[in-house]
């Protein structure tokens, strides 16, 4: 059993290291596979751009205001983010301290190294924001740092802003 999670952990990290750049191997040409063939080699797909700063639209057009946050919940759920970050003040981890996220513009903890995506996104975290944001963290703002790849559950999203926001 340890070696199964073992090789699937690997494999994860493979997967993950083959991803990164990959915008960079997709403009390079491919060459043929054989010899003297000359196949057209198509663009890769370009990803379409973030929304602007102060659109909140989800992938799946639900809005926060149809959900209540749990914030008790949201604790719980929070255990995915805690790996990262941390919700006291001044306390930055892999990722910067989400304490009093609410209101706050992207990019803004002193102390932390934030990539220029975000720095630049011109975002402030609204808790709408902030539920598009945890959908899919890479749509909202393409270049982030942040590999988590988002809460697909919109009541968890709810829930986990319901969190942060009882945090002060």
């Amino acid at each position: 059993m340890g070696r199964v999670t073992l090789s699937v952990a690997a494999s994860a990290l493979a997967l993950a290291a083959c991803s990164q750049g990959s915008e960079e191997k997709a403009e390079a040409p491919v060459a043929a596979a054989t010899e003297g063939a000359a196949t057209p080699v198509a663009a890769a797909p370009t990803a379409a751009p973030a929304p602007a700063a102060d659109n909140t639209d989800t992938l799946t057009g639900v809005k926060l205001a149809a959900y209540t946050g749990d914030a008790a919940k949201g604790k719980t759920d929070f255990v995915t983010c805690a790996t990262c970050h941390s919700v006291d003040p001044g306390v930055n981890k892999i990722g910067p301290s989400l304490h009093a996220i609410v209101g706050r513009k992207a990019g803004t903890i002193a102390g932390f190294t934030y990539s220029a995506a975000n720095k630049d996104s011109g975002i402030t975290w609204t808790p709408e924001k902030l539920f598009q944001y945890l959908e899919k963290p890479q749509r909202v703002v393409p270049g982030t740092k942040m590999a988590f790849p988002g809460f697909s559950d919109p009541q968890k999203r709810a829930d986990v802003i319901a969190y942060l926001q009882s945090l002060g």
